[in-house]
């Protein structure tokens, strides 16, 4: 099994590197075999990491949630899971270049510096710890998506707004198929925060003797799950749509990206436990 294990984790980054040279090559030249094998091979890319992190947690007896290499594997899932889930349902498929390449810096930066940890502290082993966290990753890594359509958006607006038609004009989907596709990411990393802040809410205070409700890192990942809330409640009721919603996109995730690296290195509490 550890072999197996270690095989998969090197061939993790070849599996993300094809399916985005696939893209890659499907959006810039048109290339028909490309556009026929890119999906089949993304499936399967997403299939085996699943079955890879389902190894690991069962061989190491904890959530894959231990140390910041063993959270980017993680994080590359999230990304490609996400963006699957918003493919099949939007029908859209140009682009996937500009979202795997992220699950494939993430795979190989992982695959490089990973690390086998079989001693832990036994809070690590538990799986309500890992719902939390892989909720959670899911949602940041929805809107991260979410904001990558976003400034897809905002440059082919302007684009159009200056009458450029080029390359961008021509390969990426339209206005309003981009902010669908934001809008998906969006409201799935919505209800994924939400299922993480519910799981934290009942069973961290039982958890972790230094639980505050007053940790930035809780504080911060709540107001964003406020801001997309807002920006959701004002599309339904007031009609905001378009470039604002692009932009919310935008800073909600550079909230988030200030929450996930400076608040929980410098400020956070308990959620340094690990």
């Amino acid at each position: 099994m550890k072999l197996l294990i270690d095989f998969v984790n090197f061939l993790l980054p070849a599996l993300y590197f094809v399916t985005v040279w696939a893209y890659a090559k499907a959006f810039f030249s048109d290339s028909p075999s490309a556009k026929k094998v890119k999906t089949p091979l993304f499936l399967s890319t997403v299939a085996i990491h699943f079955c890879y992190l389902l190894a690991r947690t069962l061989y190491f007896d904890h959530p894959p949630i231990t140390t910041i290499y063993e959270i980017m594997t993680v994080m590359s899932f999230s990304i490609a899971a996400t963006y699957l889930v918003i493919e099949f349902w939007t029908k859209v498929k140009g682009t996937g270049y500009f979202i795997l390449i992220l699950a494939f810096i993430f795979q190989l930066l992982s695959t490089l510096f990973i690390q086998d940890l079989i001693e832990v502290k036994p809070v690590l082993r538990n799986y309500l710890l890992g719902l939390h966290v892989s909720s959670a990753l899911l949602g940041y890594a929805a809107i991260a998506i979410s904001a990558v359509y976003g400034f897809l958006y905002l440059m082919l607006y302007h684009h159009i707004k200056s009458s450029r038609f080029g390359v961008i004009y021509t390969k990426l989907p339209n206005l309003e198929a981009l902010e669908r596709m934001s809008m998906v990411a969006i409201t799935f990393g919505f209800a994924l925060l939400t299922i993480a802040i519910a799981v934290g809410f009942v069973w961290l205070p039982r958890a972790f003797t230094t639980f505050s409700y007053a940790d930035p890192k809780l504080i911060g990942t709540i107001g964003i799950w406020l801001l997309y809330g807002v920006g959701l409640g004002a599309k339904k009721t007031i009609g905001w749509q378009g470039r604002k919603i692009m932009i919310l996109s935008i800073v909600g995730f550079v909230i988030s990206f200030f929450s996930l690296t400076i608040v929980n290195i410098y400020f956070s509490g308990f959620h340094n436990f690990h």
